[in-house]
């Protein structure tokens, strides 16, 4: 009598699902995301992430190409203030995720439209006015703090006493050099905190009366200012690296993010400080919202993409994130366990700026246009546009792009 013979059967193998990501050019960036993605395939039987880095400059052109052409992949990376745009065009779909789970993270860093969640992030960046408390000792500057900003009067005083002394190329940087995304992101706050906007959020249906109303027009006089008065470098002047340039003193200040502060502290120690945003009537306000992860509309595999996010938004690696790329982490306890935001940490107060001064760019499929809008009329009016007629013409635009959307409204 032959024995029997027991055959094991062989593991299931797991489901492939496909992720981009745009951080290709980033390598410390992208080993974080490597490693948790090497975590989460080795954490369970049932998926494995595989990663493809494509360069931030082509990334969104990328997804869109392959929204046309029905080859999206399974876990996308989105920039929060596209969210709501890609949502709307059935790129995205909401997360399979308990929504308590977000519970705890700054309302920036979660993606969210038509009252569902379509992405979380795993960081957060917030800018300041970074400078040295030697300069402005040298000239008699007030150190402003969160509880009490320098007001617009106190701001204009400081960059003339600056320009006035000769001591560096400009008083100020705002980082104009470039195009894209850091205007309405870095520039439309100055607009907010004056008390205007980019479009009226209680509808979403017009610029009109916010962009070009009298708050508006005080804003567009003070930026054209700016550029008349050589207080800061000429849009799209050529700009050597900008956190080399504070560190040189080739500008007293420099309105930048907390990914470059480290850098400065190495320079300069203990002597930085980075400070709130002016407050030119309104209060302080900063841009918020950076790249996060979601699901494309069109994966098969909801769950196992939903599940990546949940363990990728562990506070493990927010911490590490923030102590490796100097980037804000969006919970409380993955602050307090990071060096650099924890109680004791050299850029702590990037929390505290981020919880009190953020404002999300418009959280609406129109954003896309707002955004190009804005850039268009702060370019010409720093080179000398009538201000007024500038501003007609980005609410004119953006007006006419909602209505020919019908308002965006959700399908």
């Amino acid at each position: 009598m032959l024995a029997s013979v027991i055959v094991a059967s062989p593991a299931a193998a797991q489901t492939e699902l496909s992720m981009w990501y745009h951080g290709s050019q980033n390598e410390l960036e992208r080993g974080i995301i490597l490693e948790i993605v090497d975590d989460f395939n080795a954490s369970q039987p049932d998926w494995k992430v595989i990663l493809k880095s494509i360069p931030e400059g082509s990334y969104n052109d990328a997804v869109v190409q392959a929204a046309w052409t029905g080859n999206l992949p399974d876990i996308i990376d989105v920039d929060a203030p596209v969210v709501a745009n890609w949502a709307w065009l059935g790129y995205l779909q909401p997360l399979a995720i308990d929504a308590s789970l977000v519970d705890p993270f700054l309302p920036s860093t979660v993606g969210r439209w038509n009252g569902e969640i379509y992405s979380v992030g795993l960081w957060e960046a917030a800018l300041a006015i970074l400078t040295r408390k030697s300069t402005l000792a040298k000239y008699d500057i007030r150190l402003p703090s969160l509880a009490e900003p320098w007001t617009a009067t106190e701001f204009e005083a400081a960059l003339v006493k600056i320009k006035a002394s000769g001591e560096f190329d400009y008083p100020l940087d705002l980082g104009v050099s470039g195009e894209g995304e850091w205007f309405p992101y870095a520039l439309s706050p100055f607009l907010q905190s004056y008390g205007g906007d980019l479009v009226d959020r209680s509808t979403y249906m017009t610029a009109q009366g916010v962009l070009n109303g009298e708050a508006a027009l005080r804003f567009g006089a003070w930026w054209q200012s700016l550029f008349t008065r050589a207080l800061v470098p000429a849009v799209g002047l050529p700009q050597k690296d900008r956190t080399e340039g504070l560190i040189d003193g080739t500008y007293a200040m420099a309105w930048n993010g907390n990914w470059t502060v480290l850098d400065f502290i190495e320079a300069h120690g203990e002597d930085v400080v980075y400070l709130p945003a002016p407050d030119f009537g309104k209060g302080s306000v900063i841009g918020a919202g950076s790249w996060q992860f979601g699901v494309s509309a069109t994966s098969e595999h909801v769950t196992g993409a939903s599940a990546f996010v949940e363990f990728a938004i562990q506070d493990r690696y927010l911490s590490t994130i923030a102590d490796t790329l100097g980037l804000i982490p969006p919970t409380p306890a993955a602050a307090k366990a990071s060096k650099n935001y924890g109680p004791d940490g050299r850029l702590s107060g990037f929390v505290d700026l981020s919880r009190q001064q953020a404002m999300l760019r418009p959280v609406s499929p129109s954003y896309v246009v707002i955004a190009k809008v804005f850039e268009r009329a702060l370019v010409e009016i720093a080179g000398g546009a009538d201000v007024q007629e500038m501003l007609n013409e980005a609410v004119n635009d953006i007006n006419r792009d909602i209505l020919r959307n019908a308002g965006y409204k959700p399908e």
